[in-house]
């Protein structure tokens, strides 16, 4: 089992349901495992749920609710698979999440942080071996101007166990 901290936006229905279409045909890896989401922990397998828990309320003390706006799509490479993905990245808020990412890996999590890769604030929207079928996903979102508003205002601990996401605690983050 491993532990994560998961942010669910809140999209416009439009919005929603453009992502989830798109996903719905490239993202068959973890479409039917999560809903659209900002990660802010990565997988953390050597805690107890209730201590992660708990040091996860604690680095959040006051954390605002974060307003963003995707406007582009880009490509990345997985750092632990031969996998390339396609992310919808936040042209505006992504700050907020960096430094929302960096405050919750500053205590105990510290050790977990990985200082290899570099933390890109994302919704994951599709997927594949082929780098280049991921490219032309990342041109075919781009061709035209988009944005996408969101909001995160909770973030949920979750657990990821056989390919299941489960929601242990939710945390509500301020206005």
């Amino acid at each position: 089992m491993s532990l994560l901290v998961l942010a669910y936006p809140l999209f416009s229905a439009a919005d929603f349901r453009a992502i989830q279409d798109f996903r719905r045909t490239h993202d068959r890896r973890y479409y039917s495992v999560v809903a659209p989401h900002v990660a802010l922990v990565y997988p953390v397998s050597d805690m107890e749920p209730s201590a992660f828990a708990a040091e996860i309320r604690d680095r959040l003390g006051a954390t605002r609710a974060i307003n963003f706006v995707l406007r582009y799509a880009a490509l990345n490479i997985d750092a632990f698979e031969d996998l390339t993905h396609v992310f919808l990245i936040p042209e505006e808020g992504a700050g907020s999440f960096v430094r929302l990412h960096d405050r919750l890996y500053a205590g105990k999590l510290l050790p977990q942080r990985r200082l290899d890769i570099d933390y890109i604030p994302h919704v994951g929207i599709g997927n594949s071996r082929d780098r280049a079928e991921c490219l032309r996903l990342v041109e075919q979102w781009n061709a035209r101007p988009f944005e996408i508003r969101g909001t995160v205002s909770a973030l949920d601990i979750v657990t990821y166990e056989n390919n299941s996401v489960t929601t242990i605690d939710r945390v509500a983050l301020g206005s």
